[in-house]
C-alpha cells in the first residue's frame, strides 16, 4: 500500500486532518517564498540606496533617487524624513527651528520606521502559528488512528498485523505530515525574524544619521 492509497482509505477524520495540514503547509511555503523575495529585494535596494545617499551632498537629489527604490525601507524612511525637513525649512526660513521641531522630525522617522517594520512582519504570525499548531493537529490524527486500531481489534477479535496496520499507518502519516508542515515554518520564522531585527537596527541607525544631518543643517535652540 503506497502513501496515496493509505490516505484514500484513511478514516474521514484523519483525511480532514491531512487536508488542514496540507493547507498550512502550502500557505506556509507561499509565505516563505514571498518573504524571502521581499527581504532580498529590500536588502539589495537598501544597499544601493545607501551608496547613493553617502555619495550625494544634495538631499533633494537623494530624495528623487530614493523613489527608484520602493522596496527599500531605508529609502522610505528617508522620504518621510526629507518631507519633514522640507516642512521645517519652509516654515522657519529666517531662524533655526527649535528642539520641538526636531522632535517632530524624530517622530516622523519613528512613524515611518514602525510602518516598515509592520510591513516586514506581515504574515509572520501565520508561520509562527503553523510551527506551533501543526504538530498538535498531526498528533490529533495520530491519536484518532490509534483509536481506530483498537476499535478494529475489538471488532475482529484479533490483534494481528492485518487488523491494526491501517489505523497505525494513518496515525504515523498524520504525525509525519504535521512535522513536515511545522519544521519549515519554524526554521523560516526564526530566519526571517533575525533578518527583520537586522533591518530594525539599520533603520534606527539611519534615523539617527538623518537627525544628525537635520541638526547640522538647521541647528537647535
Amino acid at each position: 500500500m503506497n502513501i496515496f492509497e493509505l490516505i484514500k482509505t484513511a478514516s474521514p477524520v484523519v483525511q480532514i486532518v491531512l487536508l488542514i495540514l496540507l493547507f498550512f503547509s502550502v500557505f506556509s511555503w507561499t509565505i516563505i517564498f514571498f518573504k524571502r523575495n521581499s527581504l532580498m529585494k529590500a536588502t539589495n535596494q537598501s544597499r544601493k540606496f545607501l551608496a547613493v545617499f553617502k555619495k550625494s551632498r544634495n538631499l533633494a537629489e537623494v530624495s528623487e533617487t530614493s523613489k527608484t527604490f520602493p522596496g527599500s525601507p531605508l529609502a522610505s524612511i528617508f522620504q518621510a524624513g526629507f518631507k519633514e525637513m522640507a516642512y521645517l525649512a519652509k516654515n522657519t526660513p529666517q531662524e533655526a527651528p527649535n528642539g520641538a521641531s526636531l522632535d517632530n522630525l524624530s517622530r516622523a522617522l519613528t512613524k515611518a520606521s514602525n510602518a516598515e517594520v509592520a510591513k516586514m512582519e506581515k504574515l509572520m504570525s501565520f508561520l509562527a502559528t503553523t510551527g506551533s499548531v501543526s504538530p498538535f493537529i498531526g498528533l490529533f490524527g495520530t491519536v484518532w488512528g490509534i483509536m481506530r486500531s483498537f476499535t478494529d481489534i475489538n471488532l475482529t477479535r484479533s490483534a494481528s498485523l492485518a487488523s491494526v496496520a491501517p489505523g497505525i499507518a494513518e496515525a504515523l502519516v498524520a504525525t509525519a505530515v504535521g512535522l513536515v508542515a511545522a519544521i519549515p515554518a519554524v526554521i523560516a520564522y526564526n530566519y526571517f525574524l533575525h533578518r527583520i531585527k537586522d533591518f530594525i537596527t539599520d533603520m534606527e541607525d539611519f534615523s539617527l544619521e538623518l537627525l544628525s544631518i537635520a541638526e547640522r543643517l538647521y541647528g537647535s535652540s
